[in-house]
C-alpha cells in the first residue's frame, strides 16, 4: 500500500452530526429533530428564485471569482472587493489559509477545547500545534499572547467560540493584538457573528484597516440559512487575499451558492427574524434547564453548551431513540457536556420533554 503523509498519522477526522435521514432509517422513526449542527430551523424563502435562476446554466461552470456577490458584499461591508476571499463555507477558508501560510514544523496556536477543524487541518499541514486552555469557557488571550514564540506562524480564535457560545471583547482583542508580532497571522473565525447583540463585541472590520496580519472569516451557513449550499468569506489585507486566491481551487463556489448568497444580502429582514426567534427560544431553554438543575453556559450564539456532570453517552442514545439529535462532546475532550442547537419551539419543547423523561427514569 502507498504510504500516506506522516502528518496524517493518528489523525482523528472530523465527524459531522448525524443526519436526520440516517436516524430515520436506523430506528424507523417518522419524525426527527436535529439540534446538533447549529443550523437555523427556517428555510429562507428567498432562495427558491435564486436557485431557479441558475438552472438554465447548470451545464456551465460558475463565475470563478464570485464577481457579483463579491461586489454586493463589498458594498454591504464597506470594504474594497480585493479584500474579499470566498470559500466553500468558512471551513475551506481555514484550509486555504493553512495551505498558503503554514509550512511543516511551523507553530500554530489554538484554544482548547474549541472548533475541531483548527487542530485537524493544522495537523494535516504538518504544523506544530500549541494548545492554550480556555479559562472560564472563554479564550484566554493573555496566555495565548505569552505562548507566542519565534516559531509561531498563526493563531486561530473562534469568536464567538464553538462549542461554548462565548466571546472575547473588543478591548481584549485590541490589547491582545498589540502583543502579537506583525509576522504572526491571527485568524478570527466569526461564523456566529450575526447572532451577537453585545455592544462590546470586537469591531474586526475596523481593526483590519490598520493591521495586515488579520484574517476575519464569516459564513452564510448559519444566520442566513444557507448551510446546504456552502459559502463563506474572509476579509483581509489585499496581499493576504491574493495569497489565499492563489491556493484556492478553481470554481470552488458553485453558481447556486453565489446566487443564494447574493439574494441573502438583499434579505436581512430574514436574519432579524431568525435572531429574534433565537433570543426568545434561548430564554425558554434557559428557564427549563434551570428547573432541571442543569448547568449551562449563557450563549451569544444559536446553541447552548450544557454541563450534564456525567458521561452523556447514555443520554445521547436515549435522545436518539426519541428522535432528538444533540451533539455529545467527548471528541472535544468534554465527555460530560453536550451542545444543543436552538430549534423551533416544538423542537425545543420535545428536547426538554425527553430530557426530563431521561432524568426521571435514570
Amino acid at each position: 500500500m502507498v504510504s500516506a503523509r506522516r502528518s496524517l498519522k493518528n489523525l482523528k477526522a472530523y465527524k459531522p452530526g448525524k443526519p436526520v435521514e440516517e436516524l430515520k432509517r436506523e430506528l424507523d422513526l417518522k419524525e426527527v429533530y436535529k439540534l446538533a449542527s447549529n443550523e437555523i430551523p427556517f428555510v429562507p424563502a428567498y432562495i427558491f428564485k435564486a436557485v431557479l435562476s441558475q438552472i438554465p446554466q447548470i451545464n456551465r461552470y460558475p463565475e470563478a471569482s464570485s464577481h457579483y456577490v463579491r461586489q454586493k458584499l463589498a458594498r454591504t461591508l464597506k470594504v474594497k472587493p480585493d479584500r474579499l476571499v470566498f470559500g466553500n463555507g468558512s471551513d475551506e477558508l481555514i484550509v486555504m489559509t493553512l495551505r498558503a501560510f503554514v509550512e511543516e514544523r511551523d507553530e500554530v496556536i489554538i484554544g482548547t477545547p474549541t472548533f475541531l477543524i483548527y487542530e485537524i487541518q493544522s495537523q494535516v499541514a504538518g504544523a506544530r500545534i500549541k494548545k492554550v486552555p480556555l479559562r472560564d469557557y472563554r479564550y484566554d488571550l493573555e496566555t495565548i499572547a505569552r505562548a507566542i514564540t519565534k516559531k509561531t506562524k498563526m493563531i486561530f480564535i473562534a469568536n464567538p467560540d464553538n462549542p461554548h457560545g462565548t466571546y472575547v471583547t473588543h478591548e481584549e482583542v485590541v490589547k491582545f493584538l498589540n502583543k502579537v508580532p506583525k509576522n504572526v497571522l491571527v485568524f478570527f473565525d466569526e461564523a456566529y457573528f450575526e447572532f451577537v447583540m453585545n455592544k462590546d463585541y470586537p469591531r474586526t472590520l475596523a481593526l483590519l484597516k490598520t493591521r495586515k496580519n488579520i484574517i476575519m472569516s464569516r459564513t452564510f451557513s448559519k444566520a442566513y440559512g444557507l448551510a446546504g449550499v456552502r459559502i463563506g468569506y474572509a476579509v483581509c489585507d489585499p496581499e493576504v487575499a491574493q495569497c489565499l486566491n492563489n491556493v484556492r481551487e478553481p470554481f470552488n463556489i458553485d453558481r447556486f451558492a453565489q446566487a443564494c448568497a447574493s439574494a441573502a444580502l438583499d434579505n436581512y429582514r430574514f436574519v432579524e427574524k431568525v435572531k429574534n426567534h433565537i433570543v426568545k427560544e434561548k430564554r425558554y431553554l434557559y428557564r427549563e434547564l434551570a428547573k432541571l438543575n442543569l448547568e449551562y453556559i449563557e450563549s451569544v450564539t444559536n446553541f447552548i453548551l450544557i454541563n450534564f456532570k456525567k458521561d452523556t453517552a447514555r443520554l445521547n442514545e436515549y435522545l436518539l431513540r426519541k428522535g432528538i439529535i444533540v451533539r455529545p462532546l467527548a471528541e472535544w475532550g468534554l465527555p460530560e457536556f453536550f451542545r444543543v442547537t436552538v430549534g423551533l419551539h416544538k423542537e425545543n419543547e420535545a428536547f426538554i420533554r425527553h430530557l426530563k423523561g431521561f432524568l426521571k427514569n435514570k
